[in-house]
Parts: structure tokens; sequence; C-alpha cells
């Protein structure tokens, strides 16, 4: 008995797919005032008290708002990362909707591809509202190829981030999923140096940031600008590669698990 098969998805239906989920799931995330503003408002708020006062302190004009620039850019990029994946795919993996997406024809991979494409938008926002806070009140005066290598390194480090939070996702509840994710994110940023500047602390303290991902992602931006610790920038590529290869990998079994228990 012959059976029917699906035929493959040609690749402009692929690209037809991915445009429409991305288009759903950022109309979805914009009807979601309790993520859109603090997402949007926190880092340039920060920014605003910390590094363009603390340059207006300063003695050296622009220093600390270049500075903080790089790190609140950061802060802020990595938080729709960590929340897009670890509280959304939990509720939608409570509701069955994720078990839906698979089932249905249209390809999985699109689904995430959806959520990191809009996590991508959402930190573009805040890293050029940044730079224009930067570039108005802060006396910042960077190339333009430290301009978009700033931009361009910040948006692909999400990435990392985005397998942490699928992870979380995955893992917990819905209900649990914000508070497990403000747990990692708010320690991680402090202990990061992103909120303070690294050098201001405890050389114990100082060393233990280099487990976090963030750190890694921070060095990489500072680098451009001349101001990290010094590491080489491959240490921390590399780390940032072991955190998303090694949460990816464990996201897939924890995916692979929920799908064999329905």
């Amino acid at each position: 008995m012959n059976t029917l098969q699906p035929s493959p998805l040609s690749l402009t239906q692929r690209w037809h797919i991915l445009q429409l989920e991305t288009q759903t799931e950022l109309t979805k995330t914009l009807r979601t005032p309790g993520f859109v503003i603090p997402s949007l408002a926190f880092p340039v708020m920060f920014y605003v008290f910390f590094g363009l006062l603390f340059n207006a302190m300063g003695g050296q004009p622009g220093h600390a708002a270049t500075y903080m620039m790089a790190t609140y850019a950061v802060f802020g990029a990595i938080g729709p990362a960590l929340f897009s994946f670890g509280a959304d795919v939990a509720t939608d993996k409570d509701k069955g909707i994720l078990s839906l997406k698979r089932v249905s024809p249209m390809p999985i991979s699109s689904y995430f591809a959806a959520r990191i494409i809009t996590a991508m938008l959402f930190a573009l926002v805040i890293i050029l509202s940044l730079f224009a806070l930067g570039a108005a009140f802060g006396s910042v005066v960077m190339t333009r190829g430290q301009w978009v290598s700033t931009l361009i390194t910040v948006l692909i480090g999400t990435l990392p981030f985005c397998a942490i939070g699928l992870f979380i996702g995955l893992s917990v509840s819905a209900k649990a999923a914000p508070a497990v994710v403000n747990l990692i994110y708010l320690p991680m940023a402090f202990l990061s140096g992103l909120w303070v500047p690294i050098q201001l602390f405890p050389s114990t303290l100082e060393l233990a940031a280099n487990i976090f991902p963030a750190y890694h992602l921070a060095q990489l931006a500072l680098a451009i600008q001349g101001n990290d610790s010094g590491a080489p920038w491959y240490l921390h590529v590399g780390a940032l590669a072991a955190y998303t290869l090694v949460f990816l990998g464990l996201s897939v079994k924890q995916f692979n698990a929920i799908d064999n228990r329905h």
C-alpha cells in the first residue's frame, strides 16, 4: 500500500514560512507591554543614569560614556534573547503550541529562527538607542568601523543567550521561567561588569567574571574601543561558542525528551 509523502519544501516556501513566523512572533511580542517596555527602557535608563552621569562627573570626556555604552548594549541585547526563549518557549510548551508546531508541515527550525530574529530586532533597537544617546550626550566618538563592529559583535553575541534561554524554556514551567531567567540574567549582568566597570571589582570577583558568557561578550565589544582587559579575542569567542554548543546540545536533548513524553 502506497503512502503519500509530503513533498520537500522549496527554498522559496521556507523563506515565506520564516517571514510569516517572524511576523507572527514580532506581533505577539509587541502586544506584550510587560516585556516590551522594560526590555527597551531599562538599558537606556540605566545608561543615562550611570554612563552619561559618570561621564559628566569624570575628568575624561566621553570615556565612561563610551565604555558603558558597550556594556549596556550587551546588557540590553541579551535580555530579549533570554526572555524570548526562556519565558515564551516555556509558555508555548505548556500550552501545547510547541508540540503542534512540531507535527505541522512547517519546519520547526522556522519557529526557532523566528525567535532569534525577533530577539535580534529588539537588540538592534536597544543598541541603536544607546549609540544615539552616547553620540549626542556622552561625547562618544568612534570611527565608522568601530560603530559597525560593535553593532555586529553584540547582535551575533546574542546567540549563546538564545541557546541558554531555549534550554530554560524547555526545562521549566511557564510560571517558573521568568523567575529563573531573572535569577540568571540580573546577577550575571552585575558580576560580568555590565553595570559597573569590571576594574572596580575586587580581584576575586574580577577573576570569577570569566565564567559568565556576558563577560566575554562585553570584553569583545570593549576590545573594539581598546578598553578591554587585554585577554586575546579568540578566548572570548571560544567561550561564547562553547556556551552556544553546550546549551544547544542540552536543548536538543530536552526537546526530544518532551517529544517522547507526548
